[in-house]
């Protein structure tokens, strides 16, 4: 393959490529939340019970992790454009016929294929953008590509619950088909293939590592989405998968080590730096899908806001990650080196961890979120671009493709652990919690028979004999202690996250080498 420098673009040309491959990335990222809010009434239209709607969001999460490490050598069996304007193409038809589905089962294989064009264009997108800028300038590219990847799962609720309050579900989907249509046109006039020399006839391909790479990853997604659903290793079925996620993921590295042209290039994460990126890449994709996820959990379950107002809670901050981008383009421009920005990223995601703990009360309000979510935005601002430059800086040529494939997938894998882990630890620590307080609530405590006849007074004012009263009563008390448990619970959740992040800042600082990778201050202005 020849060097990337052959590329590398200027001017217009640049400027239009960048914008496409953002908008393609945005586009597959806002996809994997918008559903979230509008799957009631998806249920209601198709007659779905509750399990099967899950698959609506389950389906497309798995074609994603199964095709994102395919993307490198999927690129060069199909030359690079015509892969991307392919994904684009899929992504778009099925975004059609997801809207058009007369069926969960319709709908739910529309969203399977509509996940694998779409697993192509997050990690394609941040290959295309680096090779298509000056290797001086790649923190700048980064910058741009990673306000996509922040950006989208924030704007997916608000944006999902606008149309569903004001059109119908399906069109969810059908606010694809005109940027997809308009992508396409753009990619193949204007985005260059690289030259990867020889292709692969069918009988060198490793069909075997795809078969195990398939079967380990969608194994892994499927414990990771529906563990806690199915109540874990309670069920043959989650027994089963995380032995054949297992054995998958064992002998699938095995096969690429002994293969003479394996599927996935495992050799390149002898870099150090992209060793370093991967596992960070994990990290944040656990802490901003996480908190993406727990926000608008708590505000929508324990404070009864809409959709939408729990999804606009979180767009000031994301505004401030983009205020953020150029400025820390400027840092790493001046010399600040990348792992230094990164221990403070991840140090600042900690207090913002540690700020939501000490909020959480039952009366919380959305100016009570302000700051911490600010604080989160420059957490991520810092976090995000020295990672993905660091991440592919010391790569050439395909080897940045194959880098950008291994943090894609981590970054997408971190996110579905953070979206397991958290639901676990709060169902879990909601119940240790609720027998705690429990065992303090004596019914011969004159403090508790003196709530209750509080209480039941109130009912019996309102119209309810003395027997009905009491029991009103105690249920309102049960349901005060389930409350109390729940919220110590997000506590929990907060601090457990704050956590992880703050015990990455030694190894940061440890194992990053010194990157090379600079950024003009002429591009970082604008």
């Amino acid at each position: 393959m020849q060097q990337g420098e052959s590329l590398v673009e200027h001017g217009p040309r640049l400027a239009i490529i960048t914008i496409t491959a953002v908008f393609c990335a945005l586009l597959e990222i806002i996809d994997t939340t918008i559903v979230n809010v509008a799957l009631n009434n998806m249920r209601g239209s198709l007659g779905a019970t509750l399990n099967e709607i899950s698959w609506v969001i389950t389906a497309y999460s798995l074609a994603n992790v199964i095709v994102i490490p395919l993307t490198s050598w999927l690129s060069q069996q199909f030359g690079r454009r015509n892969y991307f304007a392919a994904s684009i193409v899929i992504f778009t038809v099925c975004s059609f016929l997801c809207g058009n589905a007369h069926s969960i089962t319709e709908l739910i294989i529309f969203r399977f294929l509509q996940g694998m064009g779409g697993g192509a264009l997050l990690v394609t997108s941040q290959t295309i953008i680096t090779e298509s800028w000056p290797p001086e300038k790649r923190a700048m590219a980064q910058a741009i590509y990673v306000l996509g990847i922040i950006v989208g799962p924030t704007l997916g609720p608000p944006l999902g619950g606008y149309i569903v309050d004001n059109f119908s579900w399906p069109f969810i989907f059908y606010i694809n088909i005109p940027v997809g249509i308009f992508a396409t046109i753009l990619t193949i006039q204007y985005v260059r293939s690289p030259k990867y020399g020889e292709k692969r006839s069918a009988s060198e391909v490793d069909w075997l590592g795809i078969i195990l790479l398939t079967i380990g990853i969608s194994s892994l997604q499927y414990v990771l989405e529906k563990g806690q659903e199915d109540d874990w290793f309670n069920s043959s079925l989650i027994i089963t998968l995380c032995i054949s996620a297992f054995l998958g993921l064992y002998l699938f590295v095995w096969r690429q080590l002994e293969t003479k042209f394996p599927v996935v290039n495992l050799r390149v994460l002898k870099n150090g730096n992209l060793r370093m990126g991967v596992l960070l890449s994990f990290v944040m994709g656990f802490g901003t899908f996480g908190s993406t996820f727990v926000i608008p959990l708590f505000t929508q379950s324990l404070l009864g806001w809409s959709a939408q107002q729990a999804g606009l809670l979180q767009l000031p901050s994301t505004l401030f990650v983009a205020v953020m981008m150029p400025v820390v383009a400027i840092l790493i421009q001046k010399g600040i080196q990348q792992k230094y920005l990164i221990a403070i990223g991840m140090t600042i995601f900690y207090v913002f961890c540690m700020m939501c703990y000490k909020i959480i009360v039952p009366d919380t309000s959305a100016g009570d979120f302000f700051w911490p979510l600010m604080i989160r935005g420059l957490g991520m601002g810092l976090l995000s671009v020295p990672v993905s430059t660091m991440s592919l800086s010391t790569l050439k040529g395909q080897e940045i493709g194959q880098g950008a494939a291994f943090t894609g997938m981590m970054r997408q894998l971190g996110g579905s652990f953070g979206v397991a882990l958290i639901s676990t630890f709060l169902s879990r620590e909601t119940s240790i919690h609720r027998v705690a307080i429990g065992s303090h609530l004596n019914t011969n405590d004159i403090n508790v028979q003196n709530r209750v006849a509080q209480l039941a007074s109130g009912f019996h004012k309102n119209g309810l004999d003395n027997l009905d009263a009491k029991k009103a009563a105690y249920q309102m008390l049960d349901g005060m202690v389930t409350k109390q448990a729940t919220l110590l619970s997000y506590m929990d959740v907060f601090m457990f996250v704050g956590i992880v992040f703050i015990v990455c800042v030694p190894l940061v600082l440890l194992f990053i080498k010194k990157s090379k990778a600079k950024v003009s201050l002429a591009d970082a202005a604008h």
